[in-house]
């Protein structure tokens, strides 16, 4: 899995997850935000790092008794000791929270080992007791049955759809308080370029509506003379 440059990661923790959508969208890509899914606690620095992926397929009684975790090959926990460090485990639970993805000390194990964050389309058990980690971590809702109740690890960084996514193993993802977004890997570096700019034109709108301004012509911008205005108020911040 290659690795993205710090710089490119560096960016995109001062990009919000809302600014990147529209940065999408307006390339065709529509359906890149993880639906369902929330952080376990909000305040948290924005979180970013490359798909390290783990696929759940429905479990069957004769092949997940709880004897299997006894298996030191059992693919749940040989994703969370070869998640690479910077990374972000994510998990495939087929948007079913009836049963967990996992619990704390798998999601403390992640944390200890530099991993930078969980997103499951699932739930975790123990949610209070991850939620106190310093460590991102995104699920649809808590859950304490086992995950060998409802699912069976089938795969690891192989392409898997995580709340509608397709996620292939080594795309970026950011995550803040509304939630996840997913960037393709080959458009990263450009993505998190053009919302930079994106982002410092939110300041100036953010600016003027504050002083009274009308949005008319400025969100968005489409008056030349607001243009003007803000190539002027750009060249004064950088």
């Amino acid at each position: 899995m290659g690795n993205k440059p710090n710089s490119t990661k560096d960016k995109l923790r001062k990009i919000s997850t809302a600014t990147i959508a529209t940065c999408l969208f307006k390339r065709g890509l529509k359906k890149q935000f993880i639906q369902d899914i929330k952080p376990l606690k909000l305040g948290r620095p924005t979180m970013v790092g490359e798909a390290y992926t783990l696929r759940y397929i429905p479990a069957r009684e004769d092949l997940n008794t709880i004897e299997v975790f006894k298996d030191p090959k059992h693919l749940q926990r040989v994703a969370v000791e070869g998640c690479p460090e910077g990374a972000i485990l994510v998990i495939d639970s087929r948007k079913d929270a009836r049963a967990a993805s996992a619990g704390s000390i798998l999601v403390t194990r992640l944390m200890v080992r530099g991993v930078s964050g969980i997103v499951t389309d699932g739930g975790f058990r123990d949610s209070a007791e991850i939620a106190e980690l310093d460590f991102p971590s995104y699920h649809n809702r808590p859950s304490a049955p086992t995950n060998l109740t409802l699912h069976q690890a089938i795969a690891i960084n192989e392409p898997i759809g995580c709340g509608d996514v397709a996620v292939y193993p080594g795309d970026i993802l950011v995550g803040d308080d509304d939630g996840v977004m997913v960037i393709p890997a080959g458009i990263a570096d450009e993505v998190a370029d053009e919302c930079l700019k994106m982002t410092l034109f939110e300041e100036f709108v953010m600016e003027k509506v504050k002083n009274g301004q009308s949005i008319i012509g400025l969100y968005p911008l489409v008056d030349k003379k607001i243009a003007v205005e803000f190539e002027a108020w750009r060249a004064n911040k950088t």
